[in-house]
């Protein structure tokens, strides 16, 4: 087993330099699985906000006038050196994230990704013209970059999706602001120290710890032009509704309770292996986790018996520990927010299937740990089938046709992602076809998009326009100006 030396002081880094906070308060930094405080986190004030702008629009001036050619060559360096240091930026979100390193490795590489799609902003932020628009006419589209940018991101994929902003942003043109959450700060913290080795001029980035009034000053502050935010649904309805009140761009990961369709027809020991991963991976602490399965017909039987073998053989531990399947939740409050659910499941009408309720974890008593837990009849009208439980909790429900369960689907208020398992190419169509969700997965528990396609998201969700990654994240962080000219006859020169 490893852990963190030393519970670390973190810092911001503004303009360059990397400064202690001048905040009077901080919050700790705990490893879920031993409840150890491994960190301090700042909560950075207005001042330090407005600081941290100011360096980066003193920037702004000279990176967007530096070839796209060579804003990308930072990214190539970047790409390298986090590559280099995967494995002690793994075991770092794994301290304080408290999923596998496996998981915690795999996360880094999906944000590498980003890095590498973002190198090919100079194709990416081309503009396009036409020759005689009208007689004697010519118009052109040009893509500029925005100015100062800015991220406020979640705790559960703390290396990953920072990534998913960062590197498009400032191969864009623009300087970017970070925002970690504080419960998972130390990840940036790394990054940022391999970035700043990386060569980036002094102020295109930024890093500033803090809490809701750090967010607030940043949502408030006038320079800053954008905004992206992945979190819960009712903190991307806030961030929203400021963001887009004081006349910036915002683009905001909401909430989510993905469903999957399991027919008759579904190779079950395939589709329990990947739903059980996708429902119990990361301790179901992601957006694009399954939290609900909805069998079909005959599926029924099978389905259930396969997934509630699977939930109570899965070995719950430290996630730097060998074999350990799955880690702890993030936090006291939230493992105890997830059992309160499964109560409120059960008044509801709900059977508990598999109980992961009130089990330790040999040598981590005092972890956040819940084991993988099973929920079957769950009523598709019931409050609890509708609420983000973000836990390692799926619901069972079940349907007579597709076309009903689609139905379920769709009665849903959330529409990050729907999953169909089956062999059946007519029946992938109609599902693909008629479901109400922005990433749509066949014969997969995570539909996760790769990084030159955006990271969709529908109703409740996501908020705003366009969304992360690949050309949508090109759009958002530049804005279009439009150039119509004339050069009459009269008016050339022969040299």
């Amino acid at each position: 087993m490893m852990t963190v030396a030393a519970k670390q002081e973190l810092l911001n880094y503004i303009g360059g330099t990397w400064a202690r906070s001048k905040a009077s308060d901080s919050l700790d930094v705990y490893n879920p699985a031993t409840a150890e405080v491994i960190a301090t986190a700042p909560q950075s004030t207005r001042d330090e906000v407005d600081s941290a702008v100011k360096a980066s629009l003193e920037a702004f001036g000279s990176w967007r006038m530096t070839p796209v050619t060579e804003r990308v060559q930072p990214l190539f360096k970047l790409k390298a050196l986090l590559e280099a240091n995967l494995p002690e930026l793994a075991r770092t979100i794994t301290e304080e994230c408290g999923k596998t390193y496996k998981e915690s490795y795999a996360e880094m590489q999906r944000g590498i990704e980003n890095i590498e799609v973002a190198c090919g902003m100079p194709s990416m932020i081309q503009g396009y013209n036409n020759e005689d628009i009208a007689r004697g006419i010519d118009e052109h589209m040009f893509r500029q970059p925005l100015g100062v940018v800015a991220a406020i991101t979640p705790f559960n994929f703390p290396g990953m999706i920072p990534l998913w902003f960062l590197p498009y942003a400032v191969a864009a043109g623009n300087c970017f602001l970070l925002k970690p959450s504080e419960k998972v700060p130390m990840t940036t913290q790394h990054m940022f120290r391999l970035a700043e080795q990386a060569g980036f001029p002094k102020g295109v980035l930024g890093l500033v710890n803090g809490g809701k009034e750090t967010v607030d000053a940043i949502l408030d502050h006038p320079d800053v032009r954008a905004v992206s935010f992945v979190g819960s649904t009712p903190v991307a309805k806030y961030i929203y509704s400021r963001a887009t009140a004081n006349g910036k761009r915002a683009q905001c990961q909401g909430g989510a309770k993905n469903p999957a369709v399991i027919l008759p027809d579904a190779d079950m020991e395939m589709t329990t292996r990947i739903l059980a991963d996708s429902a119990f991976g990361c301790a179901g602490q992601r957006c694009l986790a399954t939290s609900v399965a909805i069998t079909v017909g005959d599926a029924r039987e099978e389905f259930t018996e396969r997934i509630t073998a699977d939930a109570q053989s899965r070995r719950v531990g430290y996630g730097l520990d060998d074999g350990v399947a799955m880690g702890p939740v993030i936090s006291a409050e939230s493992k105890a927010r997830i059992e309160g659910l499964v109560d409120v499941g059960v008044q509801q009408g709900a059977e508990v299937l598999v109980d992961g309720r009130g089990k330790e974890v040999d040598g981590f008593k005092d972890g956040y740990f819940l084991h993988p837990t099973v929920m079957g009849n769950v009523a598709p009208g019931s409050e609890f089938a509708h609420t983000e439980i973000f836990g390692p909790v799926l619901s069972m429900m079940h349907a007579n046709t597709v076309e009903k369960a689609i139905e379920i689907v769709n009665a849903r208020k959330f529409g990050n992602q729907a999953c169909l398992f089956t062999s059946s190419g007519s029946a992938a169509r109609q599902f693909r076809y008629t479901v109400r969700a922005g990433n749509v997965g066949i014969n997969l528990g995570v539909a996760a998009p790769m990084a030159f396609f955006p990271f969709s998201g529908w109703g409740e969700s996501f908020f705003g326009d366009l969304h992360a990654q690949g050309r949508h994240g090109v759009e958002f962080y530049t804005e279009t100006k439009v150039v119509v000219e004339r050069w009459p006859k009269e008016w050339s020169r022969t040299f």
